[in-house]
């Protein structure tokens, strides 16, 4: 064959073609296979939150049974450590999935975008991410979103201050915030104010930071206590209402019916034995565990959902007739 000629310069094209093929081929089966998921890094709420400990908890389920490593870093409830935390986690090279339960779900936005850009399946639990709070589908591209819409949470409370208000006209309402600081608990405070609104007979009476601790509940409670002679009903934090229940029996004020936003095992006994009217029943062990099993998978190359609600794991509306044989998942 003579080199130059047409037989020739068709032996090389047909030579390239195959070469190409075989290329595009083994770049395919590398996207395929996905990542050998070594390590998981939870950036939880706070170590010494008992919420957290159960998403933790759930993490580490699903991490043992599939070989995986788990960490979780602890910001204490600071934003700013938060991003910090990621974006050295980032930097490490160490993991190959996230599982971000943020404290400012705007804040941890660039952060979560650069770990997607480096190849790192990501989760986001709980607090949605990014700038809307009524929908669960996820708001940064890539990124999968596991919990429910926080103003769903915030009008569903209201709901059941409603019913707990009943015929009582006026039916005078507290409501104990979370952080303030905190979009989430703003856009859930808010949802709660506007749909209590809708119910002529209830009022809202006082509203002021009860927080995420047994303590700063009882503190909140016992000033709102002094401020107000008549209170029906009392909704916030399960950990929050456990000290607001202190407080009431403290003051030997009768008759106030509490709701929990959280189903610990102490909210869910307190409902079954009557001395609360209702909590929100969050089922945090199992949503961590779902979120560890859509990151490994992810991370691993496999398809999965981008958005699950947490309420198909449970009804969230915890009274007494609806509890069922529902067990708290944590303890406060």
């Amino acid at each position: 064959m003579r080199r130059g000629g047409p037989g020739f310069r068709t032996l090389v094209l047909l030579l390239a073609a195959v070469l190409a093929l075989g290329a595009l081929a083994g770049c395919g089966g590398d996207d395929d296979e996905g990542a050998d998921v070594q390590s998981i890094a939870f950036f939880g709420f706070a170590a010494a939150n008992s919420f957290a400990q159960a998403t933790w908890s759930g993490i580490q389920e699903v991490a043992e049974r599939e070989g995986v490593e788990a960490r979780f870093f602890d910001p204490n409830f600071d934003a700013q450590t938060q991003v910090s935390q990621i974006q050295d986690a980032i930097v490490s090279g160490e993991y190959q999935a996230f599982i971000v339960q943020a404290n400012d779900g705007n804040a941890v936005v660039p952060a979560i975008q650069e770990a997607i850009e480096e190849g790192i399946a990501v989760v986001a639990e709980f607090t949605p991410v990014g700038t809307r709070y009524d929908t669960v589908e996820p708001q940064v591209d890539g990124m999968i979103f596991v919990g429910e819409p926080p103003v769903e949470n915030g009008g569903a409370l209201a709901d059941m201050a409603i019913e707990a208000c009943g015929d009582r006209n006026p039916c005078r309402v507290v409501y104990l915030e979370g952080f303030r600081a905190l979009p989430l608990d703003n856009a859930r405070t808010q949802a709660f104010v506007d749909q209590l609104a809708t119910a002529d007979n209830a009022e809202l009476v006082a509203r002021l930071e009860g927080g995420y601790t047994r303590e700063s509940g009882l503190a909140a409670a016992q000033d709102v206590l002094q401020a107000n002679p008549e209170i029906d009903v009392m909704v916030g934090s399960s950990q929050a209402i456990q000290g607001a229940e202190q407080a009431i029996q403290d003051a030997g004020r009768e008759g106030i019916l509490l709701i929990g936003n959280g189903g610990s095992e102490q909210a869910v006994d307190a409902v079954r034995e009557g001395r609360w009217f209702a909590c929100y029943i969050i089922p945090e062990r199992d949503a961590g565990a779902k979120a560890a099993e859509l990151v490994i998978a992810h991370a691993r190359g496999e398809e999965v959902e981008f958005s699950f609600d947490t309420r198909d794991l449970q009804d969230p509306i915890g009274t007494s007739e609806n509890l069922g044989d529902f067990q708290g998942q944590y303890r406060d």
